[in-house]
């Protein structure tokens, strides 16, 4: 049996709420044990969960803008279409990945995003949505949470223009 939702079906049932990146979002697990703040490395700013996880929705027309976090964070993918993750990395080099559910034709189910990488995401043309759900180990905290300036990305990424214009939507 094949179920069909809209993304604003999928936003009621699954009680999903905006993301200050952009899309929505619910969290559907922290961890009660934690990771002192002393055992993990300087770009923490306290003690971390040892993993949260969230429902992440990204429907038609909106995008997931350019952001880092402090730690490696796994997409899932669930449900709809599929959808462009842009890596921009420390070192220099950038990467555009699909998610989605055509393995045949080399979308990925999963995908890791590395501590430190800016990124962001997007559906692609056809997409009404992208249903995926993201991983973050040690567990997410918005203390850690970067919106990208588009001018500092430009200069270091120029060849990501159109994709860093597209991916900061308010600068």
């Amino acid at each position: 049996m094949k179920l069909q939702f809209s993304a604003e079906q999928l936003i009621g049932i699954l009680k999903l709420k905006s993301h200050p990146e952009g899309g929505y979002y619910r969290e559907t697990y922290r961890s009660d044990e934690f990771i002192a703040h002393g055992c993990l490395p300087s770009r923490f700013r306290g003690d971390r969960p040892y993993s949260t996880a969230i429902y992440y929705l990204l429907p038609a027309g909106t995008v997931s803008r350019l952001h880092r976090i402090a730690s490696d964070e796994v997409w899932h993918f669930y449900l709809g279409g599929p959808f462009t993750i842009l890596e921009l990395r420390p070192h220099g080099s950038s990467d555009h990945v699909v998610v989605g559910p055509d393995v045949v034709g080399g979308q990925r189910l999963q995908h890791v995003v590395k501590a430190g990488t800016w990124f962001g995401a997007y559906p692609n043309a056809g997409t009404d949505y992208a249903l995926v759900g993201c991983t973050v180990a040690p567990g997410f905290d918005f203390a850690e949470f970067e919106v990208a300036k588009e001018q500092e990305l430009l200069a270091k990424f120029p060849r990501e223009e159109e994709s860093i214009k597209r991916l900061t939507p308010d600068d």
